[in-house]
């Protein structure tokens, strides 16, 4: 006979976990099933280890306004759980007087956004604030920072068994169907069977095809997820940057950008290279075009301190020469089955609003009768 259980989480990134704590914390019995060996081992881990401010985006987008949301949240969290980040801000510039309006769009658009402390510099105070970097005109934005994703997750995880919860890794869900009581759920590699009243599917780079595998689910209310590989260079030495240099957004993306470690060591990157595979081999030859495009900001780059770092890929709803799509995070009201919610192309910038997508996603599953809560400890 399957173990009943109150909810299944599939996925244990970043925002899987932060769902499972929400939904934990709120005093659901929640189990994480996560395929690989260890918590967060794709988009969670290759990233940029970035907390956005919430600048770029309109602000009738869900992913603008969990953004705002969550990274407010995420700064008190990281605080009250002493997770290593920095509020190091970060410079978007204009390397072009011609490209001064389009500083101007950002602030204005972020201004919409809820975000009010961004500070538009001349030249002569680039080159005080950041003196390797070349730029006719920059915003600041003070409120943009770096985090150690690693700490985030294991303190994530922490919250989830705190609050009664588990996080088994190695556990594939290779079957799902739709029952009268809620899901049943099969393990790969296991006789290991569940049923459960709420499933969420926040599977990632394999949110596709965890969706697809729900039994009767019908197919046409199933995103269909792109990837965008990332390549990032490391900077050879010291850093050259006291903030994170942002060059204005790019198609499908920020642009190859500067970022800081905790460490005040310094990464390129990402670039955009649309793959059909999970794959994440490195292409050294794309160094030259790296190089070309960081000199616009940092012209004194010497091409042999870029090393190899690593890559990682993005999950997107668009394909090439789209504007960005929104979040989907759909429940009933999107595809008529209670109690499920899919997460659709969560890429940047799900790390800062993970915990107000967990909140979000909470929010959405239909309150438990008071006899299945677990009584707290």
């Amino acid at each position: 006979m399957a173990d009943k259980l109150d909810c299944v989480v599939v996925g244990a990134g970043v925002v899987g976990l932060a769902v499972a704590r929400s939904l934990a914390v709120a005093g659901r019995e929640v189990v994480v099933l996560e395929s690989e060996a260890e918590i967060g081992m794709h988009a969670s881990s290759r990233n940029s280890e970035v907390i956005h401010a919430g600048l770029y985006y309109p602000e009738h987008m869900l992913k603008t306004r969990l953004c705002v949301q969550g990274s407010e949240s995420l700064y008190r969290y990281c605080e009250d759980r002493q997770i290593p980040h920095q509020r190091i801000g970060k410079l978007i510039v204009a390397s072009r007087a011609d490209q001064v309006e389009r500083l101007l769009a950002i602030q204005s658009q972020a201004t919409k956004n809820g975000v009010n402390d961004l500070l538009l510099v001349d030249e002569a105070e680039i080159n005080k604030l950041e003196p390797a970097v070349s730029a006719k005109a920059a915003l600041i934005s003070p409120s943009t920072g770096i985090i150690d994703s690693h700490s985030l997750m294991i303190t994530l995880q922490a919250d989830i068994e705190a609050n009664g919860g588990v996080v088994l890794t190695h556990s594939r869900v290779s079957r799902a169907s739709i029952t009268k009581d809620g899901f049943g759920l099969s393990v790969a590699g296991t006789a290991e069977e569940f049923t459960c009243s709420a499933l969420v599917n926040s599977a990632g780079l394999f949110a596709e095809d965890f969706a697809n595998s729900v039994v009767e689910l019908d197919a046409s209310n199933v995103s269909k997820v792109r990837f965008a590989k990332g390549h990032y260079f490391a900077y050879q030495g010291k850093s050259p940057f006291n903030h994170l240099i942002y060059p204005l957004p790019a198609e499908s993306g920020l642009g190859i950008h500067a970022t800081n470690d905790l460490g005040g060591n310094a990464r390129f990157g990402p670039d955009v290279d649309w793959v059909d595979t999970i794959d994440y081999s490195f292409d050294e030859s794309r160094k030259s075009e790296f190089s070309a495009s960081i000199k616009i900001y940092f012209p004194d780059l010497d091409d042999n301190k870029l090393a190899p770092a690593y890559t990682g890929i993005r999950p997107k709803l668009t394909r090439p020469g789209e504007p960005a799509a929104d979040f989907r995070i759909e429940s009933d009201a999107e595809h008529g089955v209670k109690d499920l919610v899919n997460l659709f192309g969560i890429e940047s910038p799900g790390l800062t609003a993970c915990l107000a997508i967990g909140n979000y996603v909470s929010n959405l599953l239909q309150p438990v009768r008071q006899s299945q809560i677990r009584r707290s400890r």
